[in-house]
């Protein structure tokens, strides 16, 4: 075997037992019996040392430096890249501190889950310094004197810095805080649902939305998780979803952003599967998925006034008189607390608010146990609401429990993404509308399939969506779209 098909070899393996990991992630946030957490933090950090230790193997060095990249096609040039960086990044982190991250993290998971339930903090922030304490010295370990916030974002958006990212909210802030304070003074906000609306009925409807997008069965499933996520590559990409007895909407958008998610992991080209190109580039193109599902597509007047018909065959008359007005409630605009359930307007400033904590935390300029209070002011300051307890503060999100310090931010750049495949996808379908409000988003996810999704992790985050799209990524076409949206909605 050649050097190339050495390395490749390795690599295929290496990423079958990445999957495996995640299928254990998977097992714990949904079906795992809970007294079983502390041996899946064990068996988690074993299978992290395995890892760790194939993603350093001195060979790889070897297999790299005998490769000559100039005879590869592009698809092997990129994954020789990625490999190269993954090398390069992992044998800076000490196999015992990785191991450790693995064990603690998943350790974490489930006393947060408690501290949550129990409106606790207090009982949360010893494993949380944990957790802190080594992501710090993690990052520390990867910047090499470098920004220690930087070197963790670069795991989740690769080539993007703390201060670029710093310098594109500082510009969507003005013009989303103008146009929340038009659609609040507006006086037009409508009532959100009222009444009950059964589980089994909400299931239902939800496994009818993931496969009106296109979600793939025979590949995938949906379960209950409290915080809703997707899991796995390929083949194997699962997704859960969650209800509430009086919100609906908390059920069948977290499904349509989960299946958004889904779709670019099934969308990836089958020669790329179990190659370092065989999954979403990063989490913000991955975000650009969920939000354009969700938002663009799930919350567009086409795709609501359908989807208020599957409603009123599921729950019968449920309050809400016409399509139009369905429209206006799916769109409702409020200071909530939960960012999961935030409105388009508001939800970037909820992610704005956890990016700039969490870039202290890193930092040092806050510790853990001043984190509630900076928090909650910072929350009151933004939003005009006092936080009222912790599950719809400081404890309401998994991530830092897990250890994600670096990717809340991706989040927004995920909505920034896509206002930009928005603009270019209805540039190339001009009669889409006519068919979402047949329930057929076929047009739309075929569209984004061909565009992005099949090329995996071929290209930078940024060239992808450059290449998706005919122009660099910016703010403005989110905001052109948001203020277009919301004046056609409140009349502004």
């Amino acid at each position: 075997m050649s050097a190339f098909d050495e390395l490749m070899s390795h690599q295929r393996e290496t990423e079958a037992l990445g999957a495996i990991a995640g299928r254990l992630g998977w097992d714990q946030e949904t079906v795992m019996p809970r007294g079983a957490a502390a041996q899946r933090g064990e068996e988690m950090a074993a299978i992290e040392s395995v890892l760790h230790a194939r993603r350093t193997d001195p060979r790889l060095g070897e297999w790299l430096a005998a490769i000559d990249a100039t005879a590869l096609s592009q698809a092997d040039q990129a994954k020789l890249r990625l490999i190269r960086k993954s090398y390069e990044r992992n044998t800076k982190v000490p196999a015992k501190l990785a191991a450790a991250l693995a064990k603690e993290t998943s350790i974490a998971q489930g006393i947060w889950a408690e501290a949550r339930a129990n409106e606790d903090f207090d009982a949360f922030a010893p494993t949380l310094q944990k957790v802190v304490a080594l992501r710090r010295e993690e990052a520390a370990a990867l910047a090499a004197g470098g920004d220690l916030y930087d070197a963790l974002l670069d795991d989740y958006e690769p080539e993007a810095t703390g201060a670029e990212l710093e310098a594109m909210f500082s510009a969507l802030r003005p013009r989303l805080v103008a146009l929340r304070e038009k659609i609040l003074a507006s006086g037009k906000v409508p009532e959100p649902l009222a009444g009950e609306f059964p589980e089994d009925k909400q299931l239902a409807l939800s496994e009818k939305l993931a496969r009106a997008f296109g979600y793939d069965f025979n590949r995938g499933r949906i379960d209950k998780a409290v915080h809703p996520f997707s899991s796995g590559s390929g083949q194997d990409v699962r997704i859960t979803t969650r209800t509430a007895l009086h919100d609906p909407f908390n059920c069948f958008y977290s499904t349509i952003h989960e299946v958004g998610h889904a779709a670019y992991e099934q969308g990836v080209s089958e020669d790329f599967l179990l190659t370092p190109l065989g999954r979403g580039v990063s989490m913000g193109v991955h975000e650009s998925q969920s939000r354009i599902y969700e938002n663009q597509l799930g919350r567009g007047e086409a795709f609501t006034a359908w989807l208020y018909g599957q409603m009123r065959e599921a729950f019968g008359d449920f309050g809400v008189a016409d399509a139009r007005s369905f429209y206006r409630v799916v769109n409702r605009v409020t200071s909530g607390y939960i960012r999961t359930e935030a409105d388009e307007i508001h939800y970037n400033l909820h992610v704005l608010l956890r990016f700039d904590l969490e870039r202290k935390i890193i930092r040092g300029e806050l510790e853990v146990a001043d984190l509630p209070t900076a928090w909650n002011e910072r929350f009151e300051a933004d939003f005009g609401v006092a936080v009222d307890k912790p599950s719809n503060g400081v404890l309401q999100d998994v991530h830092w429990s897990v250890g994600l310090f670096g990717y809340f931010p991706t989040y927004t750049l995920g909505n920034v993404y896509a206002g930009c495949l928005n603009k270019a996808m209805r540039a190339a379908l001009p009669d889409l509308d006519a068919q979402l409000a047949q329930g057929d988003t076929s047009a739309a996810t075929g569209w984004l399939r061909e565009s992005l999704q099949q090329y995996g992790a071929l290209r930078s985050p940024k060239e992808t969506i450059a290449h998706a799209c005919g122009f660099a990524p910016s703010e403005g076409p989110l905001l052109d779209y948001l203020e277009a949206k919301f004046a056609d909605l409140y009349d502004l």
